[in-house]
């Protein structure tokens, strides 16, 4: 086990350096910049936009800002904002809260109800039930999740009245009841392409094991259908589930994205992309790392969790 985790992560720490070159590349060398929006103004002059380029670094070369970055980001510097001047860090950490909020909130929601719709989909094949889950699951994942959005915020929030459109907090009021309010709605749209997904894939496992010898014998022997199902049938269906939890982790950040930009969650993803829209470089590669890093290691528990529930997987 030992050496199967030194050498994930020696292949994590290689990826990390690979995306944190592209990623920087890609940023500096895009259209646009920092200094754009300074051009613009007719009160400031190229002198003084060459002397903010010089305080910013950004009038050395290319690979000598990005030596300097990962040096001070090794030594935990993660460099300061060029919007308010504050820490990397602790912008980053002033957000994400709230997308671990969300994103917590809108996995259990999708583990839960995608598993039990899954199960009841397996067990009563091709019933209405099992159709109308497979017509639903197919909707889902057809249409974006911003729709989803817009149409919940249209319904719920604007016709009906019963949520709130938008934000994490009423102004005045931080009481969890009136998080929970308002968290209903952005983890609901986050949670119905990842139950979804998680239905058809535990409809798949479950069917696979419920036609396996074992369980064939298990009701031979006159067990009762729900103690085959709970202990011999669910705990190997349940063993691909870790893969796809994994797997499934960068497409939950890409959603949080949206649901956060739609339903103005103060979370990663919309500071992202605020970020991006004020070139804010530093702030963009941090979060940028932090998700690959995240990525990364939701990849490496899948891994662990599958050699802990299934003991005969070893780590070779």
């Amino acid at each position: 086990m030992v050496p199967y985790l030194i050498r994930r992560l020696g292949q994590a720490l290689v990826l990390l350096l690979i995306v944190s070159m592209l990623g920087f590349a890609i940023l500096h060398l895009a259209p646009g910049g920092p200094l754009s929006q300074f051009a613009l103004s007719s009160q400031m002059s190229p002198e003084d936009i060459a002397r903010i380029s010089r305080q910013l670094g950004l009038d050395r070369p290319l690979p000598v800002q990005y030596a300097d970055w990962l040096w001070r980001m090794l030594q935990g510097d993660w460099g300061t904002s060029y919007r308010d001047g504050g820490a990397v860090l602790v912008t980053i950490g002033s957000h994400l809260r709230a997308t671990f909020e969300l994103m917590a909130t809108a996995t259990l929601i999708a583990c839960l109800l995608g598993c039990w719709i899954g199960i009841l989909g397996a067990i009563r094949r091709y019933s209405l039930f099992d159709t109308l889950a497979t017509v639903g699951a197919m909707i889902a994942l057809s249409i974006p999740t911003f729709w989803f959005g817009l149409v919940t915020i249209y319904v719920f929030s604007v016709t009906l009245g019963w949520l709130p459109a938008g934000n994490r907090h009423t102004v005045g009021d931080d009481s969890v009841l009136d998080l929970l309010h308002h968290l209903i709605a952005p983890a609901l749209v986050l949670a119905l392409v990842e139950m979804a997904i998680w239905a058809r894939f535990m409809r798949s496992s479950m069917l696979d094991v419920i036609g396996q010898d074992y369980i064939r014998t298990a009701r031979a022997k006159g067990l009762p259908e729900w103690n085959v199902l709970s202990r011999h049938a669910l705990r190997n269906a349940l063993l691909p589930m870790i893969t796809v939890a994994g797997l499934q982790f960068p497409t939950l950040l890409g959603g949080a994205l949206v649901a956060e930009t739609v339903f103005t969650w103060p979370g990663m993803g919309r500071l992202f992309l605020d970020s991006i829209a004020y070139r804010d470089y530093p702030v963009v590669m941090g979060i940028l790392m932090l998700s690959a890093a995240m990525v990364m290691l939701g990849s490496l528990l899948a891994d662990l969790l599958y050699a802990l529930v299934d003991p005969r997987i070893r780590m070779e």
